[in-house]
């Protein structure tokens, strides 16, 4: 149960870039904590504990991205939980506050990507990854499709198998990514597609995925600045938004013994982290407005909306025939464009969507604004694992 009320006092976000056209992770750090600082109405010096969130780079480069904002003594921690590590910061700065630690704290994510398919980097030593790699040569086969394609891919096609889930209703949920990405100035890719262009690409995993289904390498950053609700009243902050529920999850056993594509991938996580949420809020997903979902690939939205429980499991295509995934509809999935239009900078993707939901629920997402917004769901999957799930209101 939440202790004490956190708002969400200020979020800062830099358009995300292909790898190569963006400044250096230390540079786009800073630049987005500024611009965080600057919504919040707060200086650096406010600040008493930072957690940042990176997959991608050395030790301690928290502490470069920030003294480049200030060298104020306090404490940083550097985070790393794969795809998740965004949400997993702004978690841990809430846990800071709810508490009582601190009045406020700040969570940075940023990535300084290279192009191509996700790879681990440390090859001299067992990776996080072996026991997924093992589960998927025996579900899926053995085959030289990069780890991420080939996770998600199988549990796509495990998805089609057990539901009968068309490969064109994995390029609509694209295809509609990309709607939305054409409305926000900050997503990398913002022309819109159709499904038929979505399905000529080129293929990833044949029956699968295609290219344009997965979401691109990106490098970028993004922040929050997290304050009691006693602190915003007497420096007279913004207290729109508060985060009213939060979980964190990581795997169980069934998701090796299970011998399920779609469990290898988080759905169980997803799934718990989404119960608790609901019970500690005392709502349910029928009461959630606005969604910013984990889209790394087009399958994974469809996945992410049963283990939500947006609909009951093996019914997303329902989803997406009926439109209940875009304005007009019962659920607006990710305004933003998504993961799968806005990029994937790792460190950054959970703060990213804490920028997106935080707009639509002060009513400032311009021609992406989601009418009457009160409730926004935020969800952030790594892989291997981890997952948060949070839920959010506007006063």
């Amino acid at each position: 149960m939440m202790q004490r009320k956190v708002l969400v006092a200020g979020v800062g976000l830099i358009p995300f870039s292909k790898p190569g056209a963006s400044e250096p992770y230390d540079v786009m750090g800073a630049d987005a904590t500024a611009a965080a600082l600057a919504d919040a109405g707060v200086a650096y010096v406010d600040v008493e504990q930072a957690f940042v969130g990176y997959v991608y780079g050395d030790s301690t480069a928290g502490q470069k991205a920030l003294y480049r904002v200030g060298m104020t003594g306090i404490p940083i921690f550097n985070v790393n939980n794969n795809c998740s590590t965004g949400s997993t910061a702004l978690y841990l700065a809430r846990q800071a506050v709810e508490s009582g630690v601190v009045e406020c704290a700040l969570a940075l994510g940023f990535e300084q990507m290279l192009p191509g398919a996700l790879t681990t980097r440390y090859n001299d030593r067992p990776t996080p990854f072996d026991d997924f790699d093992r589960e998927t040569d025996a579900l899926v086969g053995a085959t030289d499709v990069p780890l991420a394609i080939r996770y998600f891919g199988g549990a796509g096609l495990a998805h089609m198998k057990k539901f009968g889930t068309k490969l064109e209703t994995f390029a609509k949920i694209r295809a509609k990514a990309s709607r939305h990405g054409a409305r926000n100035p900050m997503a990398l890719l913002r022309r819109e597609m159709s499904v038929e262009e979505v399905l000529d690409s080129p293929v990833l995993m044949p029956g699968v995925i295609t290219r344009l289904m997965a979401c691109p390498p990106t490098c970028g950053a993004a922040a929050a600045v997290l304050v009691s609700e006693e602190l915003a009243r007497r420096h007279h902050l913004d207290r729109t938004v508060s985060i009213v529920a939060q979980a964190m999850t990581t795997d169980t056993p069934a998701t090796f013994a299970a011998h399920d594509m779609i469990r290898l991938v988080g759905f169980d996580m997803t799934r718990q982290a989404a119960r608790q949420v609901y019970e500690s809020a005392g709502i349910g997903p029928a009461d959630v407005d606005v969604i910013e979902l984990h889209d790394c690939f087009a399958q994974n939205e469809l996945l992410a909306y049963e283990a939500l429980g947006l609909c009951a499991e093996g019914e997303g295509e329902r989803i997406v025939e009926n439109g209940d995934n875009t304005y007009g509809g019962k659920y607006v999935t990710n305004p933003s464009g998504g993961l799968l239009s806005k990029g994937h900078p790792l460190g950054a993707t959970g703060l990213a969507q804490c920028f997106e939901l935080a707009q639509q629920l002060r009513g400032t997402a311009g021609e992406r604004q989601v009418d009457g917004a009160r409730i926004g769901l935020q969800h952030n999957l790594g892989l291997g694992g981890a997952c948060v799930v949070t839920l959010y209101r506007a006063e």
